[in-house]
């Protein structure tokens, strides 16, 4: 019989599987829009790496064992942004890019240490109230002029920026 509940590989299973095969995941960079659709804010979130370093962040996950790709993108919103953010998620779910992360540097502008990974990377509209939960420290919203500074991409780890940076400008937002 197949194994059909989604549920969370211990850790050992998860370390196995990362040095075996890439790992599915889903990145999202939450947005104000105004009334015609256009970005106007984008959502930056402010972590603390298992090193110790503070570094911005977008919303990612792994998708989870016979999860659609649509609710493991809600349950890492709501897991970040909480329970009230009030996503709307695209009515096609064809990501703005896929960004291959490696745990060699210099492959791709991605990188993760811990393993080889395939990220589905969406924009994705918030209109409620949101306040970060889980590992996040704080959500701060930047205008895109202020999220494609030099400053700012420079805090984000990983390739986050280089994601970033390509959301602005599949949105026509970046300066």
């Amino acid at each position: 019989m197949t194994e059909t509940t989604p549920g969370w590989l211990t850790s050992d299973e998860l370390d196995q599987a990362r040095a075996r095969m890439p790992i599915l995941y889903v990145e999202a960079v939450p947005v104000r829009v105004d009334d015609n659709g256009e970005v106007t804010l984008i959502g930056l979130l402010l972590r603390i790496g298992p090193d110790g370093t503070v570094s911005r962040a977008l919303v990612s996950g792994r998708v989870l064992h016979h999860e659609r790709v649509r609710d493991a993108l809600l349950r890492h919103l709501e897991k970040d942004l909480g329970p009230v953010a009030l996503p709307r998620i695209p009515a096609s779910l064809q990501p703005f890019t896929v960004a291959e992360y490696f745990p060699t540097h210099g492959v791709t502008a991605f990188h993760d240490p811990r393993q080889h990974a395939v990220s589905l990377a969406y924009i994705v509209p918030v209109t409620g109230d949101c306040r970060p939960r889980q590992d996040a420290l704080d959500l701060v919203w930047f205008s895109p002029e202020e999220a494609s500074s030099d400053v700012v991409l420079g805090e984000m780890a990983g390739g986050h920026g280089a994601l970033l940076k390509q959301a602005l400008a599949h949105v026509g937002r970046l300066s």
